[in-house]
């Protein structure tokens, strides 16, 4: 699995101009799943995403993670994490897991968050979403499971 972070003052998520997840101070985070991705990857890294120190202290290090400041999580799936544009002028997103098995391993990825006691919104899994969200910081990451 893969996933960008991004830190956010709110983000939101529409699909056919109705929004279907918004929120403020938090995270945005893209979830990209391969075919190799298994439940232990959706734990690792609602982990990581619940515990990496990303939001600011009152000197301005990096000291406080989402949990800490509790901020929100917008998370939507996104394949095209798994795009490779190596070869070619078009990528190719045959590493990207089919929605069969990608769906039940994100919808684990956030109740894995929520279970660590996030709020979590979601976008649309395999719809044609618009995102908008307005950076804090800009502060953008990516983290993959431990097998990648």
């Amino acid at each position: 699995m893969k996933m960008v972070l991004q830190r956010v003052k709110k983000a939101e998520v529409t699909v056919d101009g109705k929004s279907v997840g918004k929120i403020g101070k938090g995270i945005l985070v893209l979830v990209g799943i391969t075919h190799e991705d298994n439940e232990a990857d959706a734990r690792y890294l609602s982990d990581k995403l619940a515990n990496l120190r990303i939001f600011e202290d009152l000197t301005g290090k990096m000291n406080h993670s989402i949990l800490d400041v509790k901020g929100e999580v917008l998370s939507v799936s996104q394949f095209t994490l798994y795009g490779d544009c190596r070869k070619g002028r078009r990528p190719n997103f045959m590493a990207a897991a089919k929605p069969d098995r990608a769906e039940p391993l994100y919808e684990r990825f956030n109740e894995e968050l929520r279970k660590l006691g996030l709020s979590v919104e979601t976008g649309s899994f395999g719809a044609m979403m618009d995102v908008s969200l307005v950076n804090d910081g800009p502060v953008t990451l990516t983290v993959d499971s431990p097998d990648q």
